[in-house]
Parts: structure tokens; C-alpha cells; sequence
């Protein structure tokens, strides 16, 4: 199986001194995901906890809701000409009367590790698909100081970031504050399904009280997999994209950008936010 970090030779120069060492790099490797043995999708990320991002994805997907839709999940032997496993496609067998999607060529996902697909016809996809409608009652509330302490506690459980600076990271914590689960992964989304995948193999769906925390920005995949999730506030250090602002107006989403400290932008579902002042 893949490793998580891979070692390169590296030429340093530092202050005008030229010298040359080993570097510890993030792994990068394919994983194909087949859905009854028929392939679905492929996507670029980081080896380990690979049963979760698949499971987690096809929550994205509205395929799986609990742990029970799925009858087994294992890595593909013979994967290569020669018959060899790689370790880099995982089929998940549905359980019996579980609706499999029709898979077709338009359907196949391409992902790459920063972004997947987007668009007007996706967040109509989403609405009509959701298994979890965001339904935290009472409302989850936040404050903006609990909010503004949580991505140095990402940061602090960031480990294989702190050896290879080249990982991005998505956590769950509670309306409380308390980190529940931290993932890390070559792509943010990545990140976020296999956080959702290990939700699903626990029975946890839908995180209903949960904040999601992802490192960099907030795209439309992003908001697309919490909504999934039945998750009620997403969080991001940097900028959201438009689409994702609508979606989160769309479902109820609650959604934070440019969290950076006591800063940040509300960009949907302020009422989750006890802001103390009004705009």
C-alpha cells in the first residue's frame, strides 16, 4: 500500500548556500472507486483510510445513508495486467435493495486533488438529492470567539502536515468546540469524505451538531458534501466561491469564510452566529 510520505533528493539553497539533502514530499497516488465492480470515479489523494473516502464520497453522491447500505468494501486484487494489487482501487458492494445509480459514461467523476465538478445543474442535484435535510433543532449556536479558536486546534492535529508542509486538512468538532475527527489528504475533499465515510461507519449520520472545518477555501464540492452530511455550519480559512454561497442560502447551510483569527465572514445562516452586534 501506498505511504502516506515519500522521500526526494532536493537541491536547498538557502542565504546563497547550495546544498543538496533528502526532502519528505506528501504522497500523491490514484484511487479508483467501483460501485458494484463497475467503476465511478477517480480521484488524486493521499493513501490511507481509503474505505472512508469511499464511503464518504458516495454520501456526496446520495448513494449510502448508514453503515448497513454497504455489504462489503475491499481493494481490488488483480488491479494490474499482471495481476498485482495495488492498493489503489476499492470496490464497495451495495447490500441487497439498496438503489445502485446508474452508471454511465456521463456519470463517471473525474476528481483531482484541489476541485471536483460545479455548476447550476449540480447544486439542483444536490437539493433534490439530499438524504439529510439540515435539521439541527434547537439551532446549533456559536460564538464567534469559539469559532475563531478552532483552526489553530486544526492546525495543532495536523501531523503528516508538520513533515511535509503539503497537506490540506478537514475536522469535525462539536457545537461545543471539541475536535471529534481530523482528517488529512493531498485534496480538501478528500479530507471531507473521509471524515464523512468514518461518520457513516460509526452510525453518526447525520452530524446534525457538527461544525466542519476545512483548510483553504470553501468551494461548492465543499458545501455540497456537508449539506450531504446533514452537517449545519462549514468553516474555512479563506474564501468560498459564489456557488457555494448559494447552495449554503439554498439548504440552510451555515457558512463561514476568511476565518482567521477574531476575523471572519458570515456568508449564509448568520442565525447560528451570536454575533453581538447587528448589521
Amino acid at each position: 500500500m501506498g505511504r502516506v510520505t515519500e522521500r526526494r533528493r532536493v537541491i536547498r539553497v538557502r542565504d546563497g548556500v547550495v546544498s543538496a539533502r533528502p526532502d519528505t514530499l506528501v504522497a500523491e497516488e490514484p484511487l479508483e472507486i467501483r460501485l458494484n465492480g463497475k467503476p465511478l470515479a477517480i480521484t488524486m489523494r493521499t493513501p490511507g483510510d481509503d474505505f472512508a473516502l469511499a464511503t464518504g464520497f458516495l454520501v456526496s453522491e446520495g448513494v449510502l445513508a448508514a453503515a448497513d447500505d454497504v455489504q462489503s468494501i475491499v481493494y481490488c486484487a488483480g488491479a494490474t495486467a499482471d495481476g498485482a494489487n495495488t492498493y489503489n482501487v476499492v470496490d464497495v458492494k451495495l447490500a441487497p435493495g439498496v438503489p445502485v445509480p446508474d452508471i454511465t459514461l456521463e456519470r463517471n467523476v473525474y476528481t483531482t486533488s484541489s476541485c471536483g465538478l460545479c455548476g447550476k445543474a449540480s447544486l439542483d442535484a444536490v437539493r433534490t438529492t439530499a438524504r439529510f435535510p439540515i435539521g439541527d433543532s434547537p439551532p446549533v449556536r456559536l460564538t464567534p470567539e469559539l469559532l475563531a479558536g478552532l483552526p489553530d486546534r486544526l492546525r495543532a492535529a495536523q501531523e503528516v502536515f508538520d513533515r511535509t508542509g503539503g497537506l490540506h486538512a478537514a475536522a469535525l468538532f462539536s457545537e461545543a468546540g471539541e475536535l471529534l475527527d481530523v482528517r488529512e489528504d493531498v485534496g480538501r475533499h478528500n479530507a471531507v469524505d473521509k471524515l464523512v465515510g468514518r461518520a457513516l461507519r460509526d452510525g453518526r449520520l447525520p452530524l446534525s451538531r457538527a461544525v466542519l472545518l476545512v483548510s483553504g477555501r470553501a468551494s461548492f464540492e465543499l458545501a455540497q458534501k456537508a449539506v450531504m452530511a446533514g452537517i449545519p455550519v462549514l468553516a474555512a480559512v479563506s474564501a468560498p466561491s459564489s456557488l457555494a454561497v448559494d447552495l449554503a442560502a439554498e439548504t440552510g447551510l451555515t457558512l463561514v469564510g476568511f476565518l482567521r483569527g477574531p476575523n471572519m465572514n458570515v456568508y449564509a445562516g448568520d442565525e447560528r452566529i451570536a454575533l453581538h452586534s447587528g448589521v
